[in-house]
């Protein structure tokens, strides 16, 4: 009489297992969730920017003494939340018109490298510090101190103050 043992698995045994592994499966992804831990990651990178532009001012107007200069002039900080862009992508712009928020050729290159930008927002970028829009707002507050500030994807409103 010849006694058979089987080798291998039952197919039961496969397809318990496979529906654990797809259990573990979604249980990770619900976790890990891609797409937030994405808007997390742009939210971080707009906080940093916003951090390395008022580094910039803030060390232009510690050179100067406490004064934003810009080319030898001392230049006005808004004293309301003012996009940074250039005079070339501001609406109304012209030649005789003073946009506050065009501050690129104060900070570019002594301060920083070149001005950051909104890593999602359509529009943003940085050709030249004559050509640029950060998707940011500056201001000095009622304090007299430096804020910075971003819409988020998860935090609303993304602000630095220095």
């Amino acid at each position: 009489m010849k006694i058979y043992k089987n080798k291998g698995f039952t197919l039961i045994e496969i397809l318990v297992v496979i529906g654990i592994i797809a259990v573990l499966a979604a249980v990770v992804l619900v976790a890990v969730n891609p797409s937030r831990q994405f808007k997390l990651a742009r939210d971080l990178q707009r906080s940093t920017n916003l951090d390395a532009i008022l580094n910039a001012i803030h060390q232009n107007m510690s050179e100067h003494r406490g004064i934003f200069v810009c080319g030898g002039t001392t230049r006005d900080i808004p004293l309301v939340f003012t996009r940074i862009k250039s005079q070339a992508t501001s609406t109304g712009g012209g030649s005789g018109s003073s946009n506050l928020g065009d501050i690129a050729s104060c900070l570019v290159p002594n301060y920083i490298v070149s001005l950051p930008f909104d890593p999602s927002l359509s529009g943003a970028h940085y050709a030249s510090s004559t050509d640029y829009d950060t998707g940011y707002d500056f201001m000095q507050n009622s304090d007299g101190r430096l804020v910075a500030s971003s819409t988020g994807e998860l935090t609303p409103i993304i602000s630095d103050t220095r």
